[in-house]
């Protein structure tokens, strides 16, 4: 599973999406997807941020397990097709092999987790969920859902 925060529903998005290319305007195509990107990427920052705040008694380092997160952090800015819309992610796809759930683990949508002390297969701790993702961004997702909703409400005008 993949966190992710979505900014309005998909079909509001995909009428859009098809009324554009059937105008075909480019222009306004293009406008219409950097105005989306321009609203949600405020977030992008914050959600790195939070992630970088979790308490732990080690450091922050890059190559830690925080660092992989941040590292995984994206904005997604889809308008066309079946998951049409706005979408911040911490993608497990980014994260190595081992450690693709982790941030799902880490956020508490799923149970806590087990893992070895340090890879020593004979001592095992249960690490507890640290939420960052959806306390973040509904903190600030209110202004750039009604940035989103604006851009998209300006280019429907314009569409009809």
């Amino acid at each position: 599973m993949v966190a992710h925060f979505e900014m309005r529903t998909g079909k509001d998005l995909k009428r859009i999406a098809s009324e554009l290319r059937r105008m075909d305007n480019k222009q306004l195509k293009s406008e219409f997807g950097k105005e989306l990107r321009a609203a949600a990427k405020p977030m992008v920052p914050a959600v790195k941020a939070a992630i970088r705040e979790i308490p732990s008694k080690r450091p922050y380092t890059a190559s830690g397990l925080r660092g992989r997160m941040t590292r995984a952090v994206k904005l997604e800015v889809r308008t066309t097709g079946r998951d049409a819309g706005v979408r911040i992610r911490v993608d497990g796809r980014k994260m190595p092999s081992g450690d693709k759930n982790l941030q799902s683990y880490m956020e508490g949508v799923k149970k806590p987790w087990r893992h070895p002390v340090y890879g020593n297969r004979e001592v095992w701790v249960k690490q507890q969920p640290k939420p960052y993702f959806f306390k973040t961004v509904d903190r600030i997702g209110t202004s750039a859902r009604r940035d989103v909703n604006k851009a998209m409400d300006r280019v429907a005008k314009q569409i009809t």
